[in-house]
């Protein structure tokens, strides 16, 4: 499909201004359709019978153009995005589904959205929680789940309700990492070119359903705008993905979309026949070559180096070397008082200014320096590279000059740094974001990586701990980097199972798709001071219209709020924000605090208690 062809379905389809909304098809499906009371007219939500089962809809809504009668509709319409309180809503009614039959009930999710709210008032309200709270539950939830990308499925407010058993996308529908305008904003500093982001993003149904994020594909009727046929094609769909799961056992469902999670990001062909074939394909020479091993394990001794970024560096006395605080390499003052701070004192405060506070963002390999024991902490999957993962075909061209640029930046790798450590002598997995390779961007190795971590602290019964420090997904890998959020939260899950303790700590920054997944299920979440906790930055928020006041999303914000939310577990569930505030310098005493208290409580998989009584002898 040609990028005229894609901006065609996408302006002339997608978003035809009169193409049926999901309040539309379910008025045709379902006659009888019982309604909830829904927070706002995003979202449509309640039960129907159809084929003798119990169906709970949850459906996004994109307002109709008969809908904006004013200037103030817009705001409250919300184009269809889920706000926090309507993201509490639906885990409100999971919770209800629950306790239901679990061979009668099943949940449908329709999907028609640009993305999840970013107002300040859900950003306040632990937006970006509520998502990773939603992924964990369809994850998790005994029941058996459906759901169909209807128009638009956009970033993160599409996945929180689209991880289902079985997932289906109408044929003109389109579901990207990020509006095509964000991504155009972001990447090409351009959003006039729609044409292509969409290239990069792969959004068609057929291109997905090939990735494996999607597993059907609905067909759309030859008139956008007839809702009866598309409610036809609707119908079908839903009988035949109802008898297909009734065929299907709950815990075979959970364990399918358990191992599906782990495969997200995972495109390149391997295995003997293909190894095989890539030798044949190489000069006779080397075929008899063994090929290197994906994973190889270091030892790694982190070194703090300062670069141009932490300001004006100049000697105040012979032989002594200074920073300036606040200062950056452009020569632009962003905040610090200001002051020359002796450098060796810098680095050992790890780049905080002691006199005011002020701190610059932290490497993956200050943060090791900060957290982890002198020379304890040794480096897992350092080899592991996007090449390996991802089919070529599938690395643009844009992403291949993106990665060269990132060359020199970094002394690793990628955007996560994996490994085993000890935090005062307590033996730990710790996986730390390196925000100088790509933003700490979310890609298919940072979430490959963050999976076999866990994977090795399950194998050796030992406690996570992560660091989050990241930009958001990186767009460059279109719809594959999106579903990391679905693999890491999956790779929670894991460690919880098996009982093993997890802390995550939030750096600045800790935002999009990283802190709406693993970041925000720590059983202990820890942030430094004045770390930006948000779903989409201050930037994407201005540029969508919506007033920004960052001091209210900054984690000591976030923290006060934190103390009241067990007044309000209604609304927040198993939602519990952010439990501490702690400086750079104390951040290993925190961490070690709270490993001890784990260690004291006992952690690791439950043994099964052996039945007490005599035992019945036979001869």
């Amino acid at each position: 499909m040609t990028k005229v062809d894609l901006v065609e379905i996408f302006k002339k389809r997608t978003r035809h201004p009169y193409r049926p909304r999901a309040s539309d098809i379910i008025e045709k499906l379902f006659p009888e359709f019982d309604y909830f009371d829904t927070p706002s007219g995003s979202l449509v939500a309640g039960v129907a019978n159809f084929m003798e089962k119990d169906l709970y809809v949850i459906a996004q809504q994109k307002p109709k153009p008969e809908d904006f009668k004013t200037k103030g509709d817009l705001a409250v319409l919300n184009r269809g995005m889920l706000t926090s309180d309507d993201h509490s809503f639906i885990l409100s009614m999971l919770k209800k589904a629950r306790a239901m039959n679990q061979d009668s009930t099943y949940i449908f999710s329709i999907i028609d959205t640009y993305g999840a709210d970013i107002s300040m008032y859900s950003a306040q309200r632990f937006q970006a929680f509520f998502i990773s709270h939603l992924i964990r539950e369809f994850l998790t939830i005994p029941l058996r789940t459906i759901s169909l990308i209807l128009g638009e499925g956009g970033s993160g407010g599409a996945l929180a309700i689209q991880v289902t058993d079985i997932r289906a996308q109408m044929e003109d529908a389109l579901y990207a990492t990020a509006p095509p305008e964000s991504m155009a904003s972001i990447i090409f500093r351009d959003p006039s070119r729609i044409d292509d982001a969409l290239s990069i993003l792969k959004p068609t149904a057929r291109e997905l359903r090939a990735l494996g994020v999607i597993d059907r594909v609905v067909s759309s009727p030859e008139d956008v705008t007839d809702c009866q046929g598309m409610a036809e094609n609707v119908k079908n769909f839903l009988n035949r993905a109802i008898k297909d799961l009734s065929r299907s056992r709950i815990k075979r469902l959970i364990k399918k979309r358990e191992t599906r999670a782990k495969q997200y990001g995972i495109y390149k062909k391997s295995g003997p026949l293909h190894d095989l074939k890539r030798y044949i394909e190489k000069p006779w020479k080397k075929a008899f070559r063994k090929p290197p091993p994906d994973i190889k394990i270091v030892d790694h001794s982190s070194l703090t180096e300062v670069a141009d970024h932490y300001g004006d560096i100049r000697p105040e006395e012979e032989g002594v070397e200074y920073v300036e605080c606040g200062m950056t390499s452009g020569g632009k003052r962003r905040g610090g008082c200001g002051k020359l701070i002796p450098l060796k004192r810098f680095l050992e405060n790890h780049n905080v200014c002691p006199e005011c506070g002020f701190s610059y963002t932290l490497d993956a390999s200050g943060w090791i320096d900060c957290l982890t024991d002198p020379g304890s902490f040794h480096e897992l999957h350092r080899n592991l590279t996007v090449f390996q993962l991802l089919d070529e075909d599938s690395i643009t061209d844009y992403y291949r000059d993106f990665l060269a640029r990132q060359e020199g930046r970094s002394q690793f790798k990628e955007s996560l740094v994996v490994g085993s450590a000890r935090i005062h002598h307590f033996r730990v997995v710790i996986a730390v974001s390196e925000f100088y390779f790509c933003g700490g961007s979310m890609g298919v190795v940072f979430g490959e990586k963050f999976r076999r971590a866990v994977d090795y602290a399950i194998q050796e019964n030992l406690p996570f701990v992560s660091l989050c420090c990241s930009g958001g997904a990186r767009l460059y890998e279109g719809i594959s980097a999106l579903m990391q959020m679905v693999k890491t939260t999956e790779s929670v899950n894991r460690l919880k199972r098996h009982g093993l303790p997890y802390i995550s700590i939030l750096a600045d920054p800790a935002t999009g798709g990283a802190i709406a997944s693993y970041a925000a299920l720590g059983d202990i979440v820890i942030a430094e001071p004045n770390a930006l906790v948000i779903f989409a930055g201050p930037r994407v928020m201005a540029a969508r219209g919506f007033e920004v006041d960052e001091e209210l999303v900054r984690s000591d914000s976030l923290y006060q709020i934190s103390k009241d939310i067990y007044r309000s577990l209604n609304y927040y569930h198993r939602i519990r924000g952010i439990q501490e505030v702690c400086e750079r310098k104390d951040m290993k005493y925190t961490v070690a605090k709270y490993l001890d208290f784990c260690t004291k409580m006992g952690y690791g998989p439950k043994k099964k208690k052996r039945k007490s009584g005599k035992k019945l002898v036979t001869f």
